[in-house]
């Protein structure tokens, strides 16, 4: 039987929002009480990530979003929260998820893209691409289910659980299929810090090199400066201004998903009354407004307005809503479902993890970078 292998995990999505209009809701009888319905749900995931970020620090390769959806999935085993979190916690998935992505907008600058040189956009633009088409192909041959090789795709070859959140609401993915990308993405994360440098050095890699490889094979930006900051300060330069051009990745391929999802709802059982025709797509309606606020604070950063003290704060304040959307996603997502996915993700991503370091280091020794 086609994709017998891995059952679709559980929809652990919590019921809609009654506070968020949309369709076949009621309106929403006060601000206030929208807020006071949403308060415990939202304070519960605003805990959980603030426990998170403290461990994140503590261990650095970690990071908080994996520790906030870990923490996350251990608090819905062991208390079981119940109907009363439930708008707070679907908020904090929704809303707090957008919201990061627009902050994470504010660390890039598209100068800074610019100065990394020609030489840099050949590897990374072979890579992700390279990365993507793995991720459908072997993904279809492992009987991985669509949604889940996308996440665990565009993590991979982007940069990791900012990707996933960026990606999760454009396509729609459900809470255990972001657990177990944001999950897999780790695991490879910490072989690619404790195995790239040593390969690095196997090979006699300079530091531009290096930092070019960790740039574009490592996936996660915490893993990326452990990785390239082990093998020298020059890598680990070079390798967070690659990371930071490869980051603006995320608007194309979520633009590239509005795109295929909204078809794909257009040409559905649903779709054209008359005649079944696909529905026409607006431009307007095709581009998620998070992506907009994510290309206009990096447009701002780009023409400097954006003070260089406020970085780092900015680039903390989008970890932490992204530890707290992740935490809320672990508090909804049912275990039993993760169980029953299988291993086939995760050979999924280790094939990927594979792919990517081989192309990076392919294009590097084509384009004489090695």
């Amino acid at each position: 039987m086609k994709n017998a292998s891995v059952s679709r995990p559980g929809r652990t999505r919590a019921p809609r929002d009654p506070a968020v209009p949309g369709r076949g809701t009621a309106p929403a009888a006060s601000p206030f009480r929208a807020a006071a319905t949403r308060l415990p749900g939202l304070a519960l995931a605003v805990g959980i990530a603030a426990v998170a970020t403290v461990l994140g620090r503590l261990v650095p390769v970690v990071g908080g979003p994996v520790s906030g959806i870990t923490l996350g999935v251990l608090v819905a085993v062991a208390v079981r929260p119940g109907e009363r979190t439930r708008p707070g916690v679907a908020f904090a998935g929704r809303w707090v998820l957008q919201a990061a992505v627009v902050v994470l907008g504010a660390q890039l600058s598209l100068g800074q893209v610019l100065r990394v040189g020609a030489g840099s956009l050949p590897v990374m633009l072979v890579t992700l691409a390279v990365c993507l088409a793995a991720a459908y192909g072997i993904g279809r041959r492992l009987g991985v289910v669509r949604d889940l090789r996308t996440l665990i795709g565009v993590g991979t070859g982007v940069c990791g659980a900012s990707a996933i959140a960026a990606v999760t609401p454009v396509i729609g993915a459900v809470g255990a299929e972001v657990a177990y990308a944001v999950s897999t993405i780790f695991v490879f994360n910490i072989a690619a810090v404790l195995v790239f440098p040593v390969l690095g050095h196997l090979l006699g890699m300079g530091q531009h090199a290096f930092g070019l490889f960790a740039g574009t094979a490592v996936n996660d930006m915490s893993s990326v400066v452990a990785a390239a900051t082990t093998y020298g300060g020059p890598a680990a330069d070079y390798a967070v201004v690659v990371k930071l051009a490869r980051t603006l990745m995320i608007i194309p391929i979520c633009l590239g998903l509005a795109a295929v999802v909204r078809r794909r709802a257009g040409t559905g059982a649903d779709a054209g009354v008359e005649g079944n025709r696909p529905a026409r797509v607006r431009v307007g309606r095709l581009v998620p407004w998070f992506l907009v606020g994510f290309l206009a604070l990096a447009a701002v950063n780009t023409a400097g307005l954006v003070p260089s003290a406020a970085h780092a704060p900015l680039g903390t304040l989008a970890a932490f809503l992204i530890t707290v959307a992740l935490s809320a996603v672990g508090l909804s997502t049912d275990p039993a479902a993760l169980r029953r996915t299988g291993p086939a993700p995760l050979l999924l991503g280790g094939c990927l993890w594979l792919v990517v370091s081989a192309t990076s280091l392919g294009v590097q020794f084509l384009t004489g970078h090695l």
